[in-house]
């Protein structure tokens, strides 16, 4: 196993550029780009690794998103290492093929630099793009930090090409607080890399060759043929990679963390929870100014934690149940929301995890930085407080706009 054994090359630089250096070590094949904001950073960056012959990858500069994600998705079934990046709108007009990759099992690696959707109009961060397409069978990780998005880039591409996962994964960052954040970022040895990932095996389960032509994506269904049993059995590949995909991302991440020495939590993130009373959850680039209340919380004499949500897609319903086995309360802060529950999706899948597992105890969505707005370290500490009065059985669980009035 090859480890870090020279210092690590350090720079600084957002994280647009970050995802992009992180790509770039993984070597792909062939990138498709299509600018969109707060994206377009992200692929101007790899454009001009391409163009300057740091990368050697094709370049395909598509005239749209349908065409980037349908271009790759050619090119990763003839045995190619893709890469492509979109942000709201440009994930919508990619929709058609994005639904369709987790059915042809294509192990590919799309970032999305997380947006608000339109309308009203906006071209600023939070997570509504990626929560809308959450159940379209791509595995969803989040960063919190410029490190993060480009170490979680390239472990990317080993749990996608996983034999026992085979599906495409998205990692997520947000749009503004971390496409232009600009932190310290340690580079990894090329050679480190390459021996992480190991030798590209791209297609080996459909194997599309010119030599041996054959069909892909054959229709299925009806009543008067066996197609829904094949159905079915597409279906059930599906959700039983995704179940092992969480095992994966967890042996991945370790082994990241022993070459490199740099751990990230592949699930979930337990912070403080050591003897907390209550919680917090949070996702993305917000955990940091939660991270900080929770300390001056505990700096006064107040028993709080906080869980971050990493791999939100598949959910990781187990250890998310036994992070918070111990709490009173528990307050879920989303960047998004879900239109069904007047309430925001990783709220919504951690009362249905507690649920399943029995766990009953008041839990409140808090839905903060929408558009692109801040959330404080004030708002968090806000939070925690509301969070505690639900453990006195005080105030209301129905969902707290946190930035309504700010």
């Amino acid at each position: 196993m090859t480890v870090q054994t020279k210092p690590n090359k350090v720079i600084v630089c957002e994280g647009n550029e970050a995802a992009a250096r992180g790509v770039a070590l993984a070597r792909p094949d062939v990138v498709s780009v299509y600018p969109i904001t707060p994206q377009s950073s992200l692929v101007e960056a790899l454009s001009q690794m391409i163009a300057d012959g740091e990368l050697d990858a094709e370049l395909i500069n598509a005239e749209g998103e349908h065409s980037v994600l349908s271009s790759l998705q050619g090119a990763c079934l003839a045995g190619a290492r893709t890469y492509t990046a979109t942000s709201a709108q440009g994930l919508a007009f990619m929709f058609e093929p994005y639904i369709r990759a987790p059915g042809l099992r294509l192990p590919m690696v799309l970032g999305i630099v997380t947006r608000d959707v339109l309308s009203p109009q906006c071209v600023w961060g939070g997570h509504q793009d990626a929560m809308l397409v959450r159940e379209c069978g791509w595995i969803q990780m989040y960063c919190e930090t410029v490190q993060e998005i480009l170490d979680t880039n390239i472990m990317a591409y080993k749990v996608a090409e996983h034999p026992e996962v085979m599906l495409p994964v998205n990692v997520c960052h947000d749009g503004n607080y971390l496409s232009f954040g600009i932190a310290r970022c340690e580079l990894p040895e090329q050679g480190l890399v390459d021996d992480f990932l190991g030798p590209k095996s791209i297609n080996w389960h459909v194997a599309l060759d010119p030599e041996r032509p054959m069909a892909v994506d054959p229709l299925t269904g009806g009543s008067n043929n066996p197609g829904p049993a094949m159905f079915v059995r597409y279906r059930m590949g599906q959700t039983e990679s995704m179940g092992r995909a969480l095992r994966v991302i967890s042996e991945v991440h370790t082994d990241w963390g022993k070459r490199t020495g740099r751990h990230h939590a592949p699930l979930i993130e337990e912070y403080r929870m050591e003897g907390a009373q209550v919680a917090l959850v949070t996702i993305g680039s917000m955990t940091g100014a939660a991270k900080d209340a929770v300390d001056a919380a505990r700096d006064s004499g107040q028993a709080v934690g906080l869980v971050k949500v990493k791999t939100y897609r598949p959910f990781p319903a187990q250890a998310m149940t036994k992070a918070l086995a111990n709490v009173k309360a528990v307050g879920v802060v989303d960047r998004s929301v879900s239109f069904a529950w007047n309430g925001g999706p990783v709220y919504q899948d951690t009362l249905t995890a507690l649920a399943l597992a029995g766990q009953r105890l008041p839990i409140q969505s808090m839905i903060g930085g929408l558009a692109g707005a801040d959330i404080t370290q004030e708002h968090f500490e806000r939070a925690i407080a509301r969070v505690f009065g639900l453990a006195k059985g005080e105030g209301s669980t129905e969902t707290h706009w946190m930035n309504e009035k700010d």
